[in-house]
């Protein structure tokens, strides 16, 4: 009855084409540095006698790094990849693959294939991030005033990374946000507030991973740098007013030196002519005298 109807062989190669792949999806995984992460497969109760392979892309090149079979009714499990030198680990009830001290050189993307008389390959895109970096504020305003709302500019700043964002927080709606595909160049962003009120202000530096908190402490920015202003102030300023007194002293008394010099020299130099007249008076008066016999 069912001799009548045969499949054509293209017909057949292509199902079979679109079997294998019917498997095949792309999952995203972001994990941070240094720790242990799992790509799930989203699997469960994988044939027992299932042929498990996983490869990771390199430079366009698909390597093989886990090579899991039963041979002769005993589980073979071979990590072929230098690169993942005792940090990788299979379960084959799963599928899933656990990496541990995972770095950000193990970011891109894996596949999972598995062969049980037909084969389904599956996709994951890794994603590894560094901790992100703690924010700091300071206060940028370029004229000082005795008033605290006037004088205060706070200027949040964060080393950059991959996908690093950097946002401040009024309580907690997000008021302003930056980002830079350039991680080689800090992220700035300043909090265009013209008044700041009595809310709570806080700079949040932020990767799909980790994020770090600072809150605004308005008087360590704000105050200090304006009390460190008016200390300079005052402190020139009171070096000024004892410097000035002391200079004019200086000053009479080197006049005074002077003066008292410019006398001296003269009246040594009249004590020496009036010395020189009378020992000329005295030479004449001398050879003048009668010999006395």
């Amino acid at each position: 009855m069912f001799s009548e109807y045969r499949i054509h062989p293209a017909l057949l190669h292509l199902l079979y084409c679109l079997l294998c792949s019917a498997g095949e999806e792309t999952v995203r995984l972001q994990e941070l540095e240094g720790n242990t992460g799992t790509i799930h497969t989203g699997l469960t109760g994988v044939q027992s006698d299932a042929h498990i392979l996983w490869f990771y892309r390199s430079e366009n090149v698909d390597i093989k790094i886990v090579n899991s079979q039963i041979i002769r009714g005993e589980i073979i499990t071979d990590y072929d990849s230098e690169r993942f030198r005792d940090r990788l680990q299979l379960n084959r009830n799963s599928g899933s693959l656990t990496i541990r001290n995972i770095n950000r050189e193990d970011s891109g993307v894996y596949k999972l294939q598995i062969i049980t008389g037909t084969s389904s390959v599956w996709s994951f895109s890794v994603d590894v991030y560094a901790p992100v970096s703690k924010p700091v504020i300071r206060n940028q305003a370029e004229k000082r005033s005795a008033s605290l709302r006037e004088s205060c500019s706070p200027l949040c700043s964060v080393e950059n990374g991959k996908d690093v964002s950097l946002s401040w927080y009024e309580e907690k709606e997000r008021i302003s946000s930056i980002s830079s595909s350039d991680s080689s160049e800090r992220l700035y962003l300043p909090l265009n507030k013209t008044n700041l009120n009595n809310s709570t202000y806080t700079c949040v530096a932020a990767n799909p991973v980790s994020s770090q908190t600072t809150q605004l402490n308005i008087t360590n920015i704000c105050c200090k740098s304006v009390s460190g202003q008016n200390v300079k102030r005052d402190f020139f300023t009171s070096l000024a007013a004892v410097l000035t007194p002391v200079g004019l002293f200086v000053a009479l008394s080197l006049l005074f030196v002077w003066f008292w010099k410019k006398k001296k020299k003269k009246q040594d130099s009249e004590d020496a002519e009036l010395n020189y007249t009378e020992v000329k008076t005295l030479s004449r008066n001398s050879r003048a005298a009668p010999e006395v016999i």
